[in-house]
């Protein structure tokens, strides 16, 4: 036995699996614990066998990140080990997510309250971002929420690095009704203010209690964002019509956020806007956002211990436990439709799978793009 597989047979023997609380294509969730201590965690088994060329790369982003990212407001990968062909992530175990918390219409929300998980969402945003990684998966069901209140930011199998800004992107990331209108209409150069326009949705969800664009397409999608905020024009977001999928989608006046949002006061509707602003490089950033004057006016966000939260079931510690993304969204009565799923894609240039789960020394970062 070499010094790595020694090593990753240490590493095993550390956590038990107790009971399976999901399964997926791709990955099965158990609910665990660390042996010497009986701490809780979530262990993520990624089947490595299911991929003709080798490991799914969301597996491998997934770990690349997460050991690089070490924040109170994101997921902990705790350890990395593999048993025969499966990979397994040590994850801390977290009780429930945003999207539970806002469909439980027994839970009241107070101003107070929404403002703390946007702080949080925020931070962690920001401290992705300042080491240039996008998340492109942001939704309220990958925001996972500990037993203290803390928000964390979960499933980084859609994040990439952005170091190099002229390196091309696929623009089918971020399930849809998170997704912004420059994505939708195919632009393939991208940076942080993906991320900005999902975060601005999900604010608008926590006042609503229900998705704010939810639509059914793509082609839906964008006339559902024009209706609620208006069509671009040129100095809206010059350039617009150039990008590869542009299509004319009809003209649509600009509601005021205020008819809808009738109970939030200027501060939070003038951070909500500079969220959803169709030019991406005018969008507000998570560190400007974070000293934006709706998180220093009266009410001051919750201490998250104080923060409103559903009776804890067994809640998985990651939504998406295959390696799918669902493009319908979440949301009252809808059902995700397999037609509008999309395969987080691996090809033939991945590292084969069963040499990793054997060699890859997880003591070092991973070095993929």
């Amino acid at each position: 036995m070499d010094a790595v597989e020694k090593a990753n047979t240490e590493r095993q023997k550390r956590w038990a699996k107790d009971k399976k609380v999901g399964e997926g294509t791709y990955a099965v969730v158990y609910k665990g614990r660390e042996i010497a201590t009986g701490r809780k965690v979530a262990i993520k088994k990624i089947k490595v066998g299911q991929f003709k060329d080798g490991l799914d790369m969301s597996a491998i982003r997934e770990v690349k990140f997460l050991r690089e990212l070490k924040h109170q407001n994101v997921i902990e990968l705790l350890d990395v080990f593999s048993s025969k062909t499966n990979l397994n992530l040590v994850l801390e175990f977290l009780d429930t997510d945003l999207e539970l918390v806002i469909k439980d219409r027994s839970l009241v929300f107070l101003p107070a309250d929404i403002k703390s998980w946007m702080a949080m969402t925020f931070r962690g945003l920001e401290f992705c971002h300042r080491n240039f990684i996008l998340h492109r998966d942001l939704k309220p069901n990958n925001l996972l929420i500990a037993s203290d209140g803390q928000l964390k930011i979960a499933d980084f199998g859609l994040a990439r690095d952005f170091a190099d800004p002229g390196y091309k992107m696929t623009c089918q990331v971020i399930t849809r009704w998170y997704r912004p209108p420059e994505l939708l209409f195919g632009c393939r150069y991208y940076s942080t203010a993906v991320d900005i326009w999902s975060v601005g949705c999900i604010f608008a969800e926590l006042m609503l209690r229900t998705p704010y664009l939810p639509g059914e397409s793509d082609m839906d999608q964008l006339k559902t964002i024009f209706r609620a905020l208006g069509t671009p024009t040129e100095e809206d977001w010059p350039g617009h019509t150039k990008l590869p999928d542009y299509v004319p989608v009809g003209q649509f006046p600009r509601t005021p956020l205020r008819e809808l949002f009738t109970a939030a006061t200027p501060d939070c509707l003038n951070l909500l806007s500079k969220c959803l602003i169709y030019e991406p490089r005018r969008r507000i950033g998570a560190k400007e956002a974070l000293n934006h004057p709706y998180f220093f006016a009266h009410p001051y966000p919750s201490h998250p211990s104080k923060l409103p939260k559903p009776a804890i079931k067994n809640t998985l510690p990651l939504e998406e436990v295959d390696g799918n993304v669902d493009l319908s969204g979440p949301g009252p009565a809808v059902k995700a439709n397999p037609p509008n799923k999309l395969k987080r894609k691996h090809s033939s240039d991945d590292l084969n799978g069963r040499s990793i789960a054997r060699k890859l020394d997880f003591t070092q970062h991973t070095g993929d793009r």
